[in-house]
């Protein structure tokens, strides 16, 4: 048995949509082409990146060697230098993440794309992977194209027949390797390999995967977050999450600038209803950004709710196991530039508990944010208790007088020093900062309040 390998197809896979636009930019900043775009080049690209690779656009890409004759092959890799560190920052980011995991298991990390080995080379050691397998061009002798393609035309059946020479080369073994690939055009690959995967699919290629049951990963968003036509339920749901969508509150978020549009975040804040992701959820919605919630494992068990939350990216934790994939897996979704949103205090305080002034936190936001370096972001919940109080199954939907909910982000959490328990008290004093001034008075619950903040209504014996 030989070595495995895990080949990762280049366009709307490894990156978001088509690496030509970045590379012509290179190239005619080069001088290599000319200042001039060709009629319909923007209209094609935009095209390639909703539906992925079709024949006439092929063609077109089969004919690029006759364009090249005559090019300097020392400044088009010159240029392709210059693209590697722009497309470097089009990589999806959970790409890494799944590169990595391969790395670790001790399996080959492999560029297999059409495009131009020369042209993509540099992006694949900017990324540090193990090899290339693309398109090569003939050359004279003085360096320049000579117009012809040597071996294969790596696309279909040819990228399938230069990946076999390849592993055969390299002693790997396909029957233990991995592909992924966004176009129905790699089938022949993705059926030569013993673990293949549909990437962001073109239409057909969803169907056969769907036919054939083959994974589909969406490496923009977290794994087992679907999407439909590229979409996923968080931003196909954004309409809906604003204030007057809810019109038994009266919700008043501020602060929404203070939530970076872009990059990792950690929204920490306080717990006092079964209502409150939602707000949360609103917030960061309003900032234009997914969150995913770390949830407790009894929020899955259930048999709808359970199967909506995992479609969002909530990170399931089993508080009683005292395992650490939860933090880990929140990590995770942080390195590849998430929103996460963790509550501290873990549950809904009860009883006189839920009116101490002094809110009291878990460990696991310090954690993250220690072993993350990711800027914290407190989030003060005021109200949310009148919607939907522990003591109630159901939201209170149906009122005369909307309660009002204040939603308030904080600046960045300043002076963590990476110790969990002072950082811990560090995070749960910025939340309270968030709160307003009654939420710092101690005072003596009504019977009425005490029974709204336990499971029931029903406060226990003394």
């Amino acid at each position: 048995m030989g070595r495995s390998a895990a080949f990762f197809d280049l366009d709307r896979t490894l990156l978001r949509g088509a690496s030509g636009p970045v590379i012509g930019a290179a190239l005619r900043q080069a001088g290599i082409l000319p200042e001039r775009h060709l009629p319909g080049e923007g209209v094609v690209y935009r095209v390639f990146d909703v539906v992925g690779e079709t024949l006439p656009s092929m063609a077109l890409a089969r004919q690029a060697v006759a364009v090249a004759s005559g090019w300097s092959a020392d400044a088009v890799v010159e240029a392709a230098h210059v693209a590697a560190e722009v497309l470097a920052g089009h990589v999806q980011p959970w790409a890494h993440q799944l590169m990595e995991e391969h790395r670790a298991a001790g399996r080959l990390v492999v560029l297999a794309t059409t495009t131009p080995f020369d042209v993509v080379k540099p992006f694949a050691e900017r990324l540090g992977l193990d090899d290339v397998i693309a398109t090569r061009y003939g050359r004279h002798d003085d360096g320049t194209y000579d117009g012809s393609i040597v071996g294969n035309f790596v696309w279909g059946p040819g990228k399938l027949a230069a990946v076999r020479t390849w592993a055969k080369e390299h002693d790997v073994d396909l029957s233990e390797s991995w592909a992924y690939s966004d176009s129905v055009y790699d089938t022949p690959l993705l059926q030569a390999v013993g673990n293949p995967t549909a990437v962001n699919p073109d239409p057909r290629l969803q169907l056969l995967a769907k036919v054939r049951r083959w994974p589909v990963l969406h490496l923009d968003a977290p794994p087992g977050v679907p999407k439909v036509v590229g979409v996923e339920l968080q931003q196909a749901a954004r309409p809906l999450l604003r204030p007057q969508a809810f019109p038994f509150a009266r919700i008043d978020i501020k602060g929404i600038e203070r939530i970076p549009t872009e990059g990792p975040v950690l929204l920490v804040a306080n717990h006092r209803s079964y209502f409150d992701p939602l707000v949360v959820a609103m917030a960061a919605a309003r900032a234009g950004r997914p969150i995913r919630f770390l949830g407790k494992k009894e929020v899955f068990d259930a048999p709808v709710l359970g199967r909506f939350v995992r479609s969002i990216g909530t990170i399931e934790v089993d508080r009683g196991s005292g395992s650490h994939d939860p933090l880990r897996a929140a990590a995770r979704a942080l390195d590849a530039g998430e929103v996460v949103a963790i509550m501290p205090e873990g549950t809904i305080p009860r009883g006189p508990s839920f009116f101490d002034p002094v809110l009291k936190g878990r460990s696991g936001a310090a954690r993250l944010a220690a072993m993350t370096g990711a800027p914290v972001i407190p989030v003060g919940l005021w109200g949310t208790e009148r919607v939907w109080p522990r003591s109630s199954k159901l939201p209170r939907v149906v009122t005369l007088n909307p309660p009002r909910v204040a939603v308030r982000v904080g600046p960045p959490v300043s002076g963590l020093t990476g110790k969990v328990a002072p950082d811990t008290k560090r995070l749960m004093a910025a939340i309270v900062d968030q709160l307003p001034p009654e939420a710092r008075l101690r005072r003596e619950p009504t019977e009425a309040e005490l029974k709204a903040s336990y499971p029931g209504g029903k406060v226990p014996p003394a």
